[in-house]
């Protein structure tokens, strides 16, 4: 496995990636109408776009992205940073590649700069972000407006 930074070239076979780990995965926690709205957002374009103002990242096997994680500042703050888009193709969930997607970010300089790193999670991804030892934001356990829970993680 190989975790690079993010291509523009890469953006068309990591939306699909995006799009089949949502259909896939997520769709035991939410509805199809929102996880084709996430889909939506998540398109080669939309990634393209955020790409320059976070830091993507993509796990290959050989020539095949299988996951990706990124993370950028939180609301330009200097001393705060957020995790986003991080995605394992389900047929390589459970293989160690969610924790190297992690470990990479917690490398990178946003998280390095960060005293507070903040993580929107899914439904399905929770308990895989507090194993790595994020925690419930403020301590509270509850979904907000956009079905999410707010994690975080102080250094």
């Amino acid at each position: 496995m190989i975790v690079r930074r993010f291509k523009h070239e890469d953006s068309a076979e990591l939306a699909e990636v995006i799009a089949k780990t949502l259909r896939t995965t997520n769709s035991r926690h939410y509805s199809s109408e929102y996880i084709e709205n996430d889909i939506r957002f998540l398109s080669a374009e939309k990634l393209i776009e955020r790409s320059h103002w976070m830091h993507l990242y993509i796990v290959c096997e050989e020539n095949k992205i299988v996951g990706c994680g990124a993370i950028a500042p939180y609301w330009d703050r200097e001393d705060e940073s957020s995790l986003f888009t991080i995605f394992v193709l389900p047929e390589y969930q459970g293989k160690g590649i969610g924790r190297k997607i992690i470990e990479t970010l917690e490398q990178d300089e946003y998280f390095l700069r960060a005293r507070r790193v903040e993580i929107p999670s899914s439904i399905t991804a929770v308990e895989f972000y507090r194993k790595m030892g994020y925690d419930y934001k403020n301590n509270i356990a509850e979904l907000n407006d956009e079905q999410l829970y707010c994690l975080e993680k102080f250094r």
